[in-house]
């Protein structure tokens, strides 16, 4: 199945435990020009938090999408077009490759099947947060990337694979072989995406380049060169 992430080539992750910069609005988020909202953040979070952030960008004409951390943060709103569920295949601790998926499962009984789907992530940087809390093996050549990547494809019948080197500037190569090795899930890319040029410089490589913490640290002007070098690479 495809989805509308295959068209995406850029994405804004907007983290709900974090402001936007004085005198910025989610107006100014949405008219950065990015293809999709994901609303998300691993450490701290709340269902208030996350529906804080859908209520102010719900008016905006930009796709939303909530990225849980854990079932107990999941929110229903008329705004969310969907949920991006993180499946992290490099986990040293199961409960982050099933085990939280089947407690929301089990605890939810009106779980929206239809508008609910799993990226598969590749851990790559052991000193994000993401990375401590799943106990993620990032000890990975490039060949053993893209092995998992061919695995969340062809095996598991993931439609997106999510490279994460939150905080950090990935290894091109990496992201290169594990480009070649998916054939129709979408590469996602995270992970340092500062300006115009390493934006495009992944978009070489990546289907899609998320950004996140940009928007917090330098502000809607900053993300709006990301978002011009991942289309135009």
């Amino acid at each position: 199945m495809t989805g509308p992430w295959a068209s995406w080539d850029h994405v804004l992750k907007v983290d709900p435990d974090k402001e936007l910069l004085d005198g910025e609005t989610f107006e100014d988020v949405a008219a950065t020009g990015t293809d999709a909202l994901e609303i998300g953040g691993t450490m701290d979070m709340t269902s208030e938090k996350m529906q804080r952030v859908v209520d102010a960008c719900a008016a905006h004409d930009v796709p939303i999408y909530q990225e849980p951390s854990n079932p107990g943060v999941v929110i229903e709103h008329d705004a969310l077009d969907g949920y991006l569920v993180p499946t992290v295949l490099n986990a040293g601790d199961p409960f982050w490759i099933t085990g939280a998926h089947k407690e929301w499962a089990r605890i939810d009984d009106d779980l929206d099947w239809a508008n609910t789907h799993t990226e598969a992530y590749i851990v790559l940087n052991p000193e994000a947060s993401v990375a401590t809390y799943t106990e993620a093996d990032c000890d990975l050549s490039a060949e053993e990337v893209a092995s998992y990547a061919g695995v969340a494809e062809r095996m598991f019948g993931q439609d997106i694979v999510y490279l994460e080197y939150s905080g950090t500037y990935g290894d091109p190569e990496v992201v290169a072989a594990a480009a070649e090795e998916v054939e129709d899930a979408t590469l996602f890319y995270g992970g340092g995406i500062g300006d115009y040029e390493s934006a495009r410089g992944m978009a070489e490589h990546a289907d899609t380049v998320v950004v996140g913490d940009l928007l917090h640290d330098e502000g809607v002007d900053a993300v709006a060169e990301t978002v011009r070098g991942a289309k135009e690479a």
